[in-house]
């Protein structure tokens, strides 16, 4: 635990761990809590039976892009399968 330094220590160490330590007035955020009212919504949500991926205002926004990923190279996946099967062996054509 650090002591509390003079005023003359306190010129004296600008920038040493010590003086950084030693007093911190500001510490703590002055904030409201927020925590509650996020709990609040999500429960709601959940209890929806909304997925918890799918709460997020922004979720959308995030897993768009997953899904046209993920479908789109299924889709690419099973196009090609089909086209091995038919003994062709490229995307387009009769190569």
């Amino acid at each position: 635990m650090a002591l509390p330094l003079s005023s003359s220590d306190r010129l004296d160490c600008h920038a040493s761990l010590a003086c950084l330590n030693a007093n911190q007035p500001h510490s703590m955020v002055n904030a409201p809590n927020k925590v509650p009212d996020h709990q609040r919504f999500y429960q709601q949500a959940y209890n929806q039976h909304t997925r918890l991926w799918k709460i997020n205002p922004r979720s959308n926004k995030l897993l768009m892009p997953y899904y046209v990923l993920l479908w789109g190279s299924f889709g690419a996946s099973m196009y090609m399968m089909g086209r091995k099967v038919l003994g062709y062996n490229t995307w387009f054509g009769k190569a």
